[in-house]
């Protein structure tokens, strides 16, 4: 699209009490789809009749027309209405320290008084620019329609080969273990399981059997009758019975006490339960997805965990890469978490600058994707700017330099990389090599010579 098409398509906003200027500004700016407001109350009329993308606005309205009080508050309501409008203010000179709070309440850039048109004009054509760039980026970190599985972000190669295990587990009806450190979205994972597979319509109960006291957890997945100890008043149905026709997620499955693990090893074998202080047995028909950040293999060997009943739990298992291990998802999810709440917390944040960004890429996760939103929302709710910058995620890098590659960089490696591997997999024939690279074996002698490799190095 070109400049004169994409300025004709986009609406602008312009607000002056000043009906010459308006007139005039109305006429030299005629290439963009003008609308016209005299004060607050028709401007903001206009904003959300039109959703212009960028307002010019006047400092001076009434009833403040020697003043900036009611052009700064038209200011906070177009931003809070709209925080992606891009907002130029109006100034004379007098005026530059209206013009400074009004960039510290989010303004995107000021003219003086008196207006030359021709600056004027490509302040709104960058403006225009930048907003548009804002709306891909946006539309880029929501979650796409084609998304791997249900309420899962993820671009890497790594979790979109968890996310296709996970959608061909959910046809077969078939015991489940989850496995990978705190913090990396285990109970996302099994619920997305869950809405997968043919039980999506039917309950999916988590219980966290780490959060429970022991005394009470047996009671929590069995239930329990009336009488069955002090306090029970009334009969109570258990997780497991609650589940029923659906799926239970056992979270935390390493801190059952053993005791317990063998009451639930007998349902896994034989699909009846017994609530607590009852005789009756209650056939049941319920899908087990366990979760766990321990190694069981490790506690079976120390007697901490049952083995047969492992056997029962991971029919099929898999793992969850950590954070740090999925590459480029990191930055994902951050996008994501700052569209989630900077709508929730009414913060008109416009995005994550690029020493954002780097430091996003460059850190290590430990707490995984728990530790990631934790750290956005803090973000959100105490930066005072209108980016997410690195100071503002508090992250600790210790000393390491936190540095996207650039396009070129980043294309420059991976195509060393294959070059590498194509020769060690054809043992540095340079024919067989060229094959698997898909290219001639001139143009692969090129390549090595660009990347300083040799076939006897």
């Amino acid at each position: 699209m070109s400049k004169k098409q994409l300025e004709s398509t986009q609406p602008l906003l312009l607000v002056e009490d000043d009906p010459g200027l308006r007139s005039q500004l109305r006429w030299a700016l005629d290439a963009f789809d003008v609308h016209l407001a005299e004060d607050r109350e028709s401007a903001i009329k206009l904003l959300q009749e039109v959703q212009p993308p960028v307002v010019v606005l006047d400092l001076g309205l009434p009833p403040d027309p020697n003043g900036a009080s009611e052009g700064l508050a038209a200011l906070e309501d177009i931003l809070s209405l709209r925080p992606n409008t891009k907002v130029i203010v109006s100034s004379g000179n007098e005026e530059r320290g209206n013009a400074v709070e009004a960039i510290r309440l989010g303004a995107y850039d000021f003219y003086p008084k008196p207006v030359d048109v021709e600056v004027l004009r490509l302040i709104i054509d960058r403006a225009t620019q930048l907003h548009l760039l804002e709306e891909d980026n946006q539309r880029l970190s929501q979650p796409p329609e084609d998304a791997p599985l249900n309420g899962v972000i993820a671009a890497s190669p790594q979790m979109l080969k968890v996310c296709d295990a996970i959608r061909r587990i959910a046809t077969s009806d078939v015991s489940v273990l989850l496995t990978g450190e705190s913090g990396t979205g285990k109970e996302v994972l099994a619920r997305a399981l869950h809405d997968s597979s043919m039980r999506a319509t039917a309950p999916f109960i988590a219980i966290n059997c780490a959060a429970i006291p022991e005394n009470l957890l047996e009671s929590e997945l069995f239930g329990h009758e009336k009488g069955a100890f002090t306090g029970a008043v009334r009969k109570t149905t258990g997780k497991i019975e609650q589940a029923q026709g659906g799926t239970l997620l056992l979270d935390e499955i390493g801190d059952m006490p053993l005791p317990l693990q063998a009451k639930l090893l007998r349902f896994l074998q034989e699909r009846l339960i017994e609530r607590v202080g009852g005789r009756e047995q209650i056939e049941l028909d319920v899908r087990v997805i366990s979760a766990t950040n321990q190694d069981l293999k490790t506690l079976i060997e120390v007697g901490g965990f049952r083995e047969d009943l492992f056997y029962r739990l991971e029919e099929v298992g898999v793992h969850i890469p950590s954070l740090r291990e999925r590459e480029g998802d990191a930055v994902l999810l951050a996008k994501f978490f700052l569209q989630r709440f900077t709508a929730s917390l009414k913060k008109p944040f416009r995005g994550i600058t690029k020493d954002g960004l780097a430091a996003i890429s460059a850190y290590e996760w430990p707490g995984n994707v728990r530790e990631l939103e934790n750290r956005m929302k803090r973000a959100i709710v105490l930066a005072e700017g209108k980016f997410i910058g690195a100071d503002d995620l508090d992250i600790d890098l210790g000393g390491k330099v936190a540095q996207i590659p650039t396009l070129r960089q980043a294309r420059e490696a991976a195509e060393h990389d294959a070059i590498v591997r194509a020769l060690k997999i054809s043992q540095k024939n340079l024919t067989a090599a060229a094959k698997v690279l898909g290219v001639s074996r001139p143009t692969l002698y090129g390549l090595m010579k660009t990347h300083n490799l040799t076939a006897t190095g």
